[in-house]
């Protein structure tokens, strides 16, 4: 089951990001404060940053987060999936599929574009997202980081 997140959820999130951040599936750790600003924002307004619980079993599982922005390129609503982490008991059991069918739906008639990234080497949630309809990109991206400097 996928649900939106709730207060209540704080310290479950806060845990399962700081794995995540903290795993081969990101370019850097994220320290605690960006988490919890992430989290905040998401108790605040779901305008910018939305997040959800993966439950199994009545059992929390994981957590997505998505962001909204307008693209250019897709000339309309571009949904990025930022965050899919699903701990390690409960993966294999479907759950990230769910979550992606969830998110389609949600945006139904709303979107022009999906988006998200993946490191190559997480090659079960490359096949995931190619089954799912996402496709390669054969561009570079760039970023800029404000507090990095």
């Amino acid at each position: 089951m996928v649900r939106k997140i709730r207060e209540e959820d704080r310290e479950f999130f806060l845990a399962a990001a700081e794995e995540f951040y903290h795993s081969d599936a990101v370019e850097k750790p994220l320290p605690r404060k960006k988490l919890e600003a992430d989290f905040n924002e998401m108790m605040r307004s779901d305008v910018y940053l939305e997040g959800f619980i993966l439950e199994y079993e009545g059992e929390r599982a994981g957590y997505s987060v998505i962001t909204k922005t307008f693209q250019t390129e897709a000339a309309g609503l571009t949904v990025w999936i930022e965050d899919i982490y699903i701990l390690a008991p409960f993966r294999g059991k479907g759950l990230g599929k769910e979550l992606l069918s969830f998110v389609f739906d949600k945006f139904e008639g709303k979107a022009s574009r999906f988006r998200l990234e993946a490191e190559p080497e997480n090659e079960a949630a490359v096949r995931l997202y190619e089954k799912c309809g996402f496709r390669r990109l054969d561009y570079m991206q760039m970023v800029k980081d404000t507090d990095d400097e």
